[in-house]
């Protein structure tokens, strides 16, 4: 089933979807650039809060790294790691998605 369609996630924009994963409905962080994406689990490592400050909007930096809305800690968007705050030196769980046929789909 496609997360999303390819032409309505915008490049350099985190965007948020939902999906079905293991049952269970899931939020997840979608990166796209360069036309590669990137998925993760749209939650902090640091205290396992949501990363969006309201539902599907998200804090960037300057340089475009994700911020965490509740602790401020920041995420490199090319590999999900944390490079300031509390949690530094985790990453964000990444979620295996793929480019099919113009769709976004999980792997």
């Amino acid at each position: 089933m496609p997360l999303i369609a390819l032409d309505s996630l915008p490049e350099q924009q985190p965007v948020e979807v939902e999906c079905n994963l293991g049952g269970d409905v899931e939020s997840l962080i979608l990166f796209r650039r360069d036309g590669e994406v990137q998925a993760w689990m749209n939650v902090c490592p640091h205290a396992g809060r949501r990363m969006d400050y309201a539902p599907g909007q998200f804090l960037l930096t300057r340089d475009q790294q994700l911020v965490c809305a509740v602790h401020g800690a920041t995420f490199r968007l090319d590999d999900g790691a944390c490079t300031g705050g509390p949690c530094r030196g985790q990453t964000l769980l990444a979620v295996a998605v793929e480019v099919r046929d113009g769709e976004v789909v999980l792997v």
